[in-house]
């Protein structure tokens, strides 16, 4: 019984202890084809122009680099998903099945944010490469390796 004690305190500290990222995940389903990390600070996204050669689910990591309070949100095609919002110092996990090739729009969706250049795009097939290896890096023009 007092093993039960010095455990049950001990477990919820460790449940408490959370670290700076938080997920969102939509009814995305399937393994993950690539983490795509971006940058968002006042007032830009880091990378601003996104191309990836598949279809499928993917995630976007986006880290607020600023000192104001951010967040992601990403549409089009059908989608239509967000972070939480994102604390400075902080990442959010936004996970999307994008199952259409085309354009979808990333943005910041905090007030005024968007306007003020928090803005880019993702597109899905449609002239990026095709084949090679996934090399988990994102590039702000160009293609990602799929």
């Amino acid at each position: 019984m007092r093993r039960l004690f010095v455990l049950l305190p001990l477990s919820l500290l460790l449940a408490a202890c959370g670290g700076t990222s938080s997920t969102s995940s939509s009814s995305a389903g399937g393994p993950v084809l690539q983490t795509i990390q971006i940058s968002e600070k006042e007032y830009s996204l880091t990378p601003s122009k996104i191309t990836v050669a598949k279809t499928g689910t993917y995630e976007l990591k986006a880290t607020n680099d600023g000192t104001n309070t951010h967040a992601l949100e990403i549409e089009g095609n059908g989608v239509e998903e967000k972070t939480g919002d994102v604390a400075p110092g902080s990442t959010a996990t936004l996970r999307v099945n994008l199952s259409k090739d085309g354009s979808y729009e990333i943005y910041c969706p905090i007030d005024g944010h968007r306007g003020q250049g928090m803005a880019g795009t993702l597109a899905v097939g449609n002239g990026s490469s095709s084949g090679g290896m996934t090399t988990g890096e994102t590039t702000t023009s160009g293609s990602l390796g799929y």
